[in-house]
């Protein structure tokens, strides 16, 4: 057990070495570097880089060395919990990450709790009561989300939720709240704004689970798991 476990780690790391190198690579593939971009958006905005600025920021940003040098101390700087600064928030990209990461996880918690929520209740009626209209009902819908592709149903999601229902689908928070400090408006804004992607991420599992649900429950009311919880049947005596 432990030589496997330990085998799958040493895979793990192998691959997050393989995609690291493969990203890096893929980054470096199209013309120019960041500062070709940062010059592009300066003069978009109507600002001039002179030639001596963009040879400072190659050189404070190591642009001119070989890409094997410039992947060693990237990897290093990974290594040792330094990110880098994000040009685009003007921030650390640990800070960027980290709010995001919280995020990530509230919306991953949410959908989980509906996935519960929805498929239990659906999964054990469907399977108590075989047979009837909502059972053909929710084993219906069930075959279909299975059938459907995930990023249709989140279209289908968004379009009637915004056209039938008004529901914030521009993300997790207001434009005037997404980079304001945390407060009672920012969760109570947060909030308002869950259900749409907490829905769309849970529906398949939903449909997952309540299929499963139907499925467990159905083998447990079987005549066959009768015949062995029951002292008083015989599998081929009948009763004693």
């Amino acid at each position: 057990m432990l030589a496997y476990i330990g085998r799958r780690a040493l895979l793990a790391v192998f691959t997050v070495w393989a995609i690291s190198m493969l990203a890096f690579v893929i980054i470096q593939l199209p013309p120019g570097d960041y500062v070709s971009s940062y010059i592009a958006q300066m003069a978009a905005m109507g600002s001039v880089v002179s030639d001596e600025e963009a040879q400072t920021l190659r050189i404070q940003y190591g642009l001119g060395q070989p890409i094997y040098v410039q992947y060693w101390k990237w990897m290093k700087q990974i290594a040792e919990g330094n990110f880098g600064f994000s040009m685009e928030w003007r921030r650390p990209v640990t800070e960027v990450i980290g709010e995001r990461l919280w995020l990530t996880v509230i919306v991953a918690v949410a959908a989980l709790i509906l996935t519960w929520v929805l498929a239990l209740p659906i999964g054990i009626y469907s399977a108590v009561r075989q047979y009837s209209l909502g059972d053909y009902l929710a084993t219906f819908i069930g075959f279909i989300g299975l059938a459907v592709p995930n990023f249709l149903l989140a279209l289908v999601i968004l379009y009637f939720g915004f056209t039938l229902f008004n529901a914030n689908i521009g993300g997790l928070f207001s434009p005037e709240l997404q980079d304001a400090p945390w407060s009672w408006a920012r969760v109570w804004d947060l909030l308002k704004h869950l259900p749409v992607p907490a829905l769309i991420l849970g529906l398949a599992g939903t449909i997952v689970l309540m299929i499963g649900t139907l499925t467990v429950i159905g083998v447990l009311v079987s005549d066959l798991v009768l015949v062995w919880l029951d002292p008083r049947i015989r599998l081929f005596g009948g009763e004693r």
